[in-house]
């Protein structure tokens, strides 16, 4: 079942939809503007961010933070910082009055906007803004009033499953139903800044489809490239997500594994292409294709000749190509007895015109 999210259709049936998450890699406004500008030039559907007050939700210094850096943009050697979780976030911390700005950037660049949101009253601001969805972070699956409250403004909900038991995203859900929500995205979404590839498990999102085959399934990426994300589509993902950066060098989290203007623009054409390639669940054949085939199959040659009159036998004819002619392998034996209607020498292409 699809859903309407934004200004597209989302889910079983529908063309990947894309978005570019940019929530942990702006450091200001105008960072986020070009960030959004890159996603839509791309040709993403979405651009999505993460609002907070950090320092409510994020109440002391002691809380260390663990991620990947990388010096140059071609070296794979990571080298790992950490510091205070509140430092990374007060990067990404804009006020109110430029998340307004950065939203009718967005609508006037046409693109969706939308973001994760930690408060209540983050929830009533983003509603005002008009943004297509809301998302909860994976480590607020267990946030029930959260969950409920984001779950009663009718919009398509997000939720990000992270590290969360299969127990808790079923109750994430069951909270969403009871407040009459079905407009519900689980997001299979790995850990780790980068990702290590054996903590994936693609293999979760065809669990998820199983389990809930009327919603929209998605998948967060945080590894480098997108192979993960062309891999994520080709076994069911609706929705995918990759992080986004002016520059990946930068040292700060997330940066290491997300993919800079250049590299978007490749990265949503490879993903269109793939939904072009994945095609039909049965066999379509164009009028090209049928008659390239037959050009190299079998159909009846003559390996004697004959005169009119003559009735045709399994001796008359070999197969060879192209395969042309009337008298093919499979329905040769509806030919045989007919009898030719003029005299045909060696190497003739027998046609449904030589015979009576």
């Amino acid at each position: 079942m699809a859903i309407s999210m934004g200004r597209r259709n989302v889910g079983e049936g529908e063309n990947v939809y894309i978005v570019c998450e940019a929530g942990p890699t702006h450091n200001g406004l105008e960072s986020a503007k070009k960030l959004a500008a890159a996603a839509k030039e791309a040709g993403a559907d979405a651009i999505k961010f993460q609002i907070a007050d950090h320092k409510r939700l994020i109440t002391t210094k002691d809380v260390p933070f663990s991620y990947g850096i990388v010096k140059t943009k071609d070296s794979k050697d990571f080298e790992t910082i950490t510091e205070p979780l509140i430092d990374i976030w007060e990067r990404r911390y804009m006020p109110r009055e430029d998340w307004s700005e950065l939203k009718k950037y967005c609508d006037q660049l046409d693109i969706d906007f939308f973001a994760t949101i930690f408060f209540e009253e983050d929830v009533d601001f983003l509603v005002d803004l008009g943004v297509a969805s809301l998302k909860i972070a994976s480590q607020d699956i267990e946030h029930e009033d959260l969950i409920r409250y984001c779950a009663k403004k009718g919009l398509p909900i997000q939720l990000d499953t992270g590290s969360a038991s299969l127990a808790e995203v079923e109750r994430a859900v069951n909270w969403c139903n009871e407040e009459g929500n079905e407009k519900i995205i689980i997001n299979h979404c790995p850990s780790g800044y980068p990702a290590r590839v054996e903590s994936i498990h693609l293999r979760m999102l065809q669990t998820l489809k199983q389990m809930y085959p009327t919603y929209a399934i998605a998948f967060s990426d945080h590894t480098p490239g997108w192979s993960m994300d062309i891999a994520a589509r080709a076994v069911g993902a609706d929705i995918i997500e990759k992080t986004i950066t002016l520059d990946r060098t930068t040292r700060s989290c997330e940066h290491v594994m997300s993919i800079e203007p250049d590299d978007i623009k490749e990265f949503v054409a490879d993903m269109r292409d793939l939904d072009i390639a994945m095609g039909e669940n049965r066999r379509v054949l164009t009028r090209e294709q049928i008659d390239k085939a037959q050009a190299v199959r079998r159909s009846g040659f003559l390996v004697k000749p004959v005169k009119s009159g003559e009735a045709l036998t399994r001796e008359h004819f070999d197969f060879r190509r192209p395969g042309f002619g009337v008298v093919q392998p499979p329905t040769y034996k509806n030919y045989l007895g007919r009898t030719f209607n003029k005299d045909l020498e060696i190497g003739h292409m027998i046609n449904n015109e030589d015979l009576n």
